[in-house]
This record gives C-alpha cells, sequence and structure tokens, in this order.
C-alpha cells in the first residue's frame, strides 16, 4: 500500500506556526502597491489558503508584471537559471534594490 497524499504542503507545516490563532493582518498590509523592476522580499503571512511554496520563504525576486491583485516575481535560482512565481501582494515586502 503505497502512502496518501495530504495536500499540497499543509498537513506538514505544524512545526512553522509560532502561535495558535492565525494573525490579522491590518489594512496597510493588506493593500500594497509595487512598481514593475521593483525589488521583493517573499515573506509568507496570514492565512495558508496562498502563500507560496515554503523553499521561495525569504527570497528575493524582482516584479515583472501585474496579474490581477497578485504579482509575478522573478527569483534567481541559480546563475544561469531563474524561476517565475506568482505570489499575492500580502505576501511581498519592499526591499532595498541591489
Amino acid at each position: 500500500m503505497s502512502p496518501r497524499s495530504h495536500g499540497l504542503f499543509i498537513g506538514r507545516t505544524r512545526h512553522l506556526a509560532r502561535h495558535h490563532k492565525p494573525s490579522r493582518l491590518g489594512l496597510t498590509k493588506l493593500i500594497k502597491h509595487f512598481e514593475l523592476g521593483e525589488m521583493v522580499a517573499i515573506v509568507p503571512k496570514g492565512n495558508f489558503r496562498d502563500i507560496p511554496h515554503p523553499r521561495y520563504r525569504g527570497k528575493i525576486g524582482k516584479i515583472i508584471e501585474k496579474r490581477g491583485t497578485a504579482y509575478v516575481v522573478l527569483i534567481p535560482v541559480s546563475k544561469s537559471n531563474a524561476r517565475k512565481i506568482i505570489v499575492p501582494q500580502r505576501h511581498l515586502e519592499k526591499t532595498a534594490s541591489a
């Protein structure tokens, strides 16, 4: 019998939580605006429903496109390879451009 899948990655995130109540985000953290070409850091916060994959936690990337209320972020994986991911604005924070 093969092991059963428990969804994307929600079943194994108990050790990532710092408290029992989910944090309530203020209005300024929910409504953010970024310009194209701006450098941002990926910081998952809020509910688990739309957080990016944990491998991208803390990564810094460049905004290349806006899709609805989310942004497409280009994250360098290696020197010659980069990956595009779609991240809602609540999980992005501005960083100093390098």
